[in-house]
């Protein structure tokens, strides 16, 4: 993108400059549309839940700009040897994920192709004044994270054939659920910045909020929401090559705290007082990390590419309490994981 000309337009309020979710484009003072385009290939056998995953993903940049869709198309390739009633069952699992979130479904494009590939063109509209960007973190603020990590690894451990029918199953679920949940309880509160955590990973993603805000991000490994299973396969080598590629683009701005020893740093201040509260995830763990293989799972677990994975919230402090209540009321565990600091030498500090 940056070799493309610049594009100026006074009503083009999110363009390619911030590496934001989605393009927002000014209608009138109260209206502003949202348009976003994402489609990839299965990552679960089940054509149906692939394509409820695929929609849910698509849909998901509309909610991380604090919108609501409206119009979605499909996109969708398909090899001619496949039997079409595959295709089918994408395309029905898609549409029923469109109306659960109350958008209309209006035809779409499919050409052939040596594999299957699906997702949807969506049409969302939010009010200016009340659009979520990917930056504007301020100091002080609360990190939270509404789904569990690790949809990346366990595809992984599916493809290897290690994941139990359980896991497969729950992170799938997880993978299915729309955003629109989790940004309909916080959605009247003091949210400073957001966005959803999917294919560049938590790491990726906090690294583009954080650049944006000119702030670091502290997070807390020892908080992170984690799907049952994931750390184990991180921990056999059950890593995927986007995570590699995540590693490598935004490793280099993140600073691992227990392996610096020079006194240096006070990123982490904040949490020698108090640290992140986390709401219990789904290995039943909240505690501090117990060893060091755990703690180097974890930070795989940062830059583990996501798949409809969940939003990342930089909340007013003084709502923060009431965002994580009304989170927990719902099926995903969700988690504190972190505070906004002023900038230190690199734009993410990992902690414990």
């Amino acid at each position: 993108m940056g070799k493309l000309p610049k594009f100026y337009d006074s009503n083009l309020l999110v363009g390619t400059e911030s590496s934001d979710d989605a393009a927002v484009y000014r209608i009138s003072d109260d209206l502003a549309m949202i348009q976003t385009v994402d489609f990839f290939t299965p990552i679960v056998d089940d054509p149906y839940t692939f394509g409820q995953i695929a929609a849910a993903n698509a849909l998901s940049d509309v909610y991380a700009m604090g919108g609501e869709p409206k119009l979605a198309l499909n996109i969708a390739a398909f090899p001619n040897c496949l039997d079409p009633e595959i295709l089918g069952e994408i395309l029905r699992g898609g549409a029923d994920k469109v109306m659960e979130a109350g958008a209309s479904l209006a035809g779409g494009h499919t050409i052939q192709d040596d594999e299957p590939k699906y997702g949807l063109c969506v049409t969302g509209f939010v009010n200016p004044a009340s659009m979520w960007k990917n930056i504007g973190a301020e100091t002080g603020d609360v990190l939270i994270l509404t789904k569990p990590l690790g949809t990346g690894i366990l595809s992984t451990a599916v493809k290897g054939e290690m994941a139990s029918e359980e896991e497969t199953a729950y992170a799938a679920s997880v993978m299915a659920t729309l955003n629109r949940y989790a940004r309909d309880k916080v959605a009247d509160l003091q949210i400073h910045a957001c966005t959803d955590v999917t294919g560049f990973g938590l790491a990726g993603h906090a690294l583009e909020m954080a650049k944006g805000s000119g702030k670091t991000l502290c997070i807390s490994l020892g908080s992170l929401p984690i799907m049952k299973g994931a750390l184990d396969y991180a921990s056999m080598g059950f890593i995927p090559a986007g995570a590699y590629r995540n590693r490598e683009f935004a490793g280099g701005e993140c600073e691992f705290s227990w392996k610096n020893h020079s006194g240096e740093s006070s990123e982490n201040f904040w949490l020698e007082k108090t640290r992140c509260e986390a709401v219990e995830n789904e290995t039943g763990r909240s505690e501090t990390i117990i060893n060091e293989a755990e703690l180097a799972a974890r930070e795989d677990i940062v830059f583990d590419p996501q798949t409809s994975g969940g939003l990342l919230l930089s909340i007013d402090s003084q709502d923060a309490d009431r965002a994580i209540s009304r989170l927990s009321s719902l099926s995903l565990p969700c988690a504190v994981i972190g505070r906004v600091i002023n900038l230190q030498k690199k734009h993410l500090v990992f902690v414990k």
